[in-house]
Order: C-alpha cells, then sequence, then structure tokens
C-alpha cells in the first residue's frame, strides 16, 4: 500500500511539473545588455499558451527585484508601471513582451550584463485551475544598438513613480 501511494504521487508530481514546459513555448528570449553603473534592464521573449493561462510571476537570480511590466501613454506621456494582476496567455495566440510593451523589468543588478551572456529567468505561471508552475528560460543578453531594443531604456532608469 505504502509503495502505491508513494508511486501515485510521484507520477502526479511529475504530471504537474511537465504540464507548464508542455503548455507554454518560448521564443527568442533576451534581455539587453547594460553599460557601466546601470541598475535595470529589461527581458523580452513571445510566449505561447496552448491553454488560457496568466503569467504571474518573473524571477531571476541577477537582479534584486524582477517585475512584469508595461508600457503605456497616459494621457500624452509613455509611462512604464508594473502589471500586478499577471499578464494573460489566452489559448493559441502568441504574447510579445518587447521594448515598448509588456516587458520583464530587472532592477538593482547584481552586476553588468554584458553581450553574450546568458541570464536565468524563470517564469511563474498560473492556470485557470489556479495551479502555479515554473519554467526556466536562458535568455542571451544583446547589445545596445538599435532604437527599438533601446526604447524602454530611457523609461527604465525613471523610477521616480515606482516603489520598491
Amino acid at each position: 500500500m505504502k509503495q502505491l501511494f508513494i508511486s501515485t504521487l510521484l507520477a502526479l508530481t511529475a504530471s504537474a511539473w511537465a504540464q507548464v514546459p508542455a503548455n507554454v513555448e518560448v521564443k527568442d528570449a533576451w534581455v539587453r545588455a547594460t553599460v557601466a553603473q546601470q541598475k535595470s534592464t529589461g527581458a523580452f521573449m513571445q510566449l505561447n499558451a496552448k491553454a488560457d493561462t496568466r503569467l504571474v510571476e518573473v524571477r531571476s537570480p541577477i537582479a534584486g527585484v524582477v517585475e512584469l511590466h508595461e508600457m503605456a501613454m497616459d494621457k500624452d506621456v509613455m509611462r512604464m508601471r508594473p502589471v500586478k494582476a499577471g499578464l494573460a496567455l489566452p489559448a493559441g495566440q502568441p504574447v510579445e513582451l518587447k521594448p515598448g510593451g509588456y516587458h520583464v523589468m530587472m532592477m538593482d543588478l547584481k552586476g553588468p550584463v554584458k553581450a553574450g551572456d546568458v541570464v536565468p529567468v524563470t517564469l511563474v505561471f498560473e492556470g485557470k485551475d489556479g495551479q502555479r508552475s515554473t519554467l526556466d528560460v536562458k535568455a542571451t543578453a544583446r547589445p545596445l544598438g538599435n532604437a527599438a531594443a533601446a526604447a524602454p531604456a530611457a523609461a527604465a532608469n525613471d523610477h521616480s513613480q515606482h516603489k520598491h
């Protein structure tokens, strides 16, 4: 009886861990490289869920604070703000985390991020049933250089209305 219980528990645990990698696909994960003394950066990627899911938390060991953010127009000013309720990932519809839109904000960096560095990022998802699971992603740091990648950099450095 004890062996049956342990086998069942292991099978359930394995299937729970296997749900997210099969449920959410991550493409083109990258992080913006930093310059000397820069204390924040952004991470970007495309997410595609097979079933309705929410991205509810993001973590990375390279930063003291990691948050999901959005950039949106507020009157005539582009503002960046944390997304408190998580980001909906509708089934079968790609959701892009990109400069100038939804993105992962990494603040209080523990060191510089150089082009070519591989940055570990943990994504926490919540299904319709409330079950949470994680997916570890490796994001490659890209150099500064094009206007699209540099857009959130100015906003990233202005956290005057952002509380930690």
